[in-house]
C-alpha cells in the first residue's frame, strides 16, 4: 500500500507517522511519500519520519519528493494537509477582522473565507493532477475550511472524504470518563465542519444506550470548561457544542479576549520554529511532547482508521467524515458537505440516519451551508461582489458596512493568493 501526504513538511506529519507506525495491522503501509515545495521544511520532517519508523521497526518506506507527479504515482490514497500562505498568511486571518468587531479566525469568519479563497484553486488544481496521473486513487482532505475544500473536490467529481479531528477527540475524552475503550463509543455528531453538536453519546454502537445526560450531569463542568462555554448553557441544550460554536455562542466576548493577547497563529509559528529546530537533532526517533500542544489531537488515528477504511483495511465500520448530505439532513441541499457518522468502505462514505435536528442548529446549519455554497462560488469565480455577497451572508458578520470594509481588507491581505484581484 502507499500513501502520499501532501503538505508532508509540515509540523504535524510525525503525528501522522507516528500513527502509520503504531497502528501498522490496521493500514500496512509499505511505502509513506511526504510532498512538499519547501525543501528544507521536507528534509527536516522526513528525517524525523524515517527515524520513527525504524524505533518502531515499521518496515516501510519512506520517499520525500518536491515533485507532486512523482509523489502521487501509484498512491492508493492522497491526504491533502496544506497551508497555502503558511502562518504569515493565517496571522493576517486572525487579525484583520477585528478591526470591525468581528471574530478573527482560521476557518469560520472573514478569516476563514480568506483561507477558502486561497486554498480551494491550488486543492483543485492538486487533485485535477491527481485524477489524471491515478485516477482510482482516494483524496482525504485535512485542509481547512475542510467543509468547503472538500465540497469542492466532491462538485469536481473526485474521489474524496474530508475528515476533522473534533469527533475523535470528544470520543477519546468520553471514553476516559466512562471508563470504557473508545471503540464503544459511538457519537450522534451532526451538523457542518467546525459548526458540530453530540446530540447522544451511545455505548456499543448507533443503537446502544444514550448516556449523555449522564456526562453532562457528572462531568458537565469540566466539559463546559474545555468548550469555555458556561455550564448552565450546557444542562440548557442538552448537548455538546464543538469548541467552535463558542465564536457564535459568546461572539463578542471572544473578540475582546482576541484583541487581547497574541494571535493563535503567532503562538503557533513560534512553536512551528521550535518543533523544527528539535527534528533536526538526528537523536530525536519519536513525536516530541511540545507536538500535542500545536493542535490536532488523535489526527493519526482518525487518519488511519479512514485510509483503512477506504482501502479495505481494517477501519471501523462507522466514522465521523466530512460527505455529501444526499438527504440525511432534509433542511440542506443533496450536494452539501455535512459532517456525521457515515458507514465507510471501499466505494466511500455512506451517511447514517439522523433523527430530527432541533429547529435552534438546523437553522443555523442551514444559514452556514448557504455561505458555504457562495463561498466555493466566490472561490471558483472571484470577483469583489462574490466576496462581498459571501461576508454579508455569514452569520457572524451580516451588516452591510461590516461586508464591505471586510471585503476590502480580505482583497488587500490577500492579492497575492487571489489571481482574479
Amino acid at each position: 500500500m502507499k500513501l502520499t501526504v501532501v503538505g508532508g513538511g509540515s509540523t504535524y506529519t510525525p503525528e501522522l507517522v507516528d500513527g502509520f507506525a503504531r497502528l501498522r495491522d490496521t493500514l500496512p503501509v509499505e511505502e509513506l511519500v511526504l510532498v512538499d515545495p519547501a525543501a528544507d521544511r521536507l528534509d527536516l520532517v522526513g528525517g524525523l519520519a524515517r527515524r520513527i519508523f525504524a524505533r518502531q521497526d515499521h518496515p516501510g518506506r519512506i520517499v520525500t519528493t518536491s515533485v507532486l507527479e512523482e509523489g502521487i504515482e501509484g498512491a492508493d490514497a492522497v491526504l491533502l494537509q496544506l497551508r497555502v500562505g503558511g502562518q504569515a498568511a493565517r496571522e493576517q486571518d486572525e487579525t484583520w477582522p477585528l478591526d470591525c468587531g468581528c471574530v478573527g479566525q482560521e476557518t469560520t469568519g472573514a478569516g476563514g473565507l480568506a483561507k477558502a479563497l486561497r486554498t480551494v484553486p491550488v486543492v483543485l488544481d492538486i487533485a485535477e493532477r491527481v485524477r489524471r496521473a491515478n485516477p482510482d486513487a482516494w483524496i482525504i482532505d485535512f485542509t481547512n475550511p475542510v467543509g468547503i475544500v472538500t465540497r469542492a473536490l466532491l462538485q469536481a467529481g473526485h474521489k474524496a472524504v474530508g475528515l476533522c479531528n473534533v469527533a475523535i477527540g470528544f470520543q477519546r475524552k468520553f471514553a476516559g470518563m466512562l471508563g470504557v475503550t473508545p471503540g464503544e463509543v459511538h457519537l450522534d455528531h451532526v451538523g457542518l465542519n467546525h459548526l458540530t453538536w453530540e446530540t447522544a453519546v451511545r455505548l456499543g454502537g448507533p443503537e446502544g444506550e444514550d448516556v449523555l445526560p449522564r456526562l453532562l450531569s457528572g462531568y458537565g463542568d469540566t466539559i463546559a470548561a474545555d468548550l469555555h462555554l458556561p455550564r448552565p448553557l450546557l444542562d440548557r441544550l442538552g448537548v455538546v457544542p464543538s469548541y467552535y460554536l463558542r465564536y457564535y455562542y459568546a461572539h463578542d466576548e471572544v473578540v475582546r479576549e482576541l484583541k487581547t493577547k497574541p494571535s493563535r497563529a503567532a503562538e503557533v509559528a513560534a512553536m512551528e520554529r521550535r518543533l523544527l529546530e528539535m527534528y533536526a537533532d538526528p537523536a530525536l526517533d519519536e513525536k516530541p511532547e511540545l507536538l500535542a500542544k500545536r493542535g490536532g489531537a488523535y489526527y493519526s488515528e482518525a487518519a488511519v482508521d479512514l485510509a483503512a477504511g477506504l482501502l479495505g483495511g481494517g477501519g471501523s465500520p462507522y466514522q465521523v467524515v466530512n460527505t455529501h448530505n444526499r438527504g440525511t439532513l432534509p433542511f440542506l441541499p443533496p450536494d452539501a458537505v455535512i459532517e456525521v457518522q457515515a458507514a465507510v468502505g471501499q466505494k466511500g462514505a455512506t451517511p447514517l440516519s439522523v433523527p430530527a435536528v432541533d429547529p435552534l442548529y438546523a437553522g443555523l446549519m442551514a444559514q452556514v451551508t448557504a455561505y458555504e455554497e457562495l463561498a466555493l462560488d466566490a472561490a471558483l469565480r472571484g470577483g469583489r461582489d462574490r466576496v462581498f455577497r459571501t461576508l454579508l451572508a455569514h452569520p457572524l458578520i451580516g451588516q452591510y458596512e461590516y461586508a464591505d470594509t471586510l471585503t476590502d481588507q480580505l482583497i488587500a491581505h490577500n492579492r497575492e493568493h487571489l489571481a482574479w484581484s
